[in-house]
C-alpha cells in the first residue's frame, strides 16, 4: 500500500512538471525539472522497496 502511495505521489509530481515544461519552454527549466524527476524517480526505487532487517 505505501508502495502504492509513494507511486501515485510520484505520478502526481511527474505529471505537473511534464505541464511545466510544456507551458514554459525554458532549456534551464527543463534541466533542472528532468534533474529533479530523475532524483524522485531514485529515491522512489531505493526507499519504496521491501524494509531491511
Amino acid at each position: 500500500m505505501t508502495r502504492l502511495l509513494a507511486l501515485l505521489a510520484f505520478l502526481a509530481l511527474a505529471g505537473f512538471v511534464l505541464i511545466l515544461i510544456i507551458e514554459v519552454p525554458s532549456p534551464d527549466l527543463i534541466a533542472v525539472s528532468v534533474l529533479t524527476i530523475g532524483l524522485v524517480a531514485y529515491d522512489f526505487l531505493t526507499s519504496s522497496g521491501k524494509p531491511k532487517e
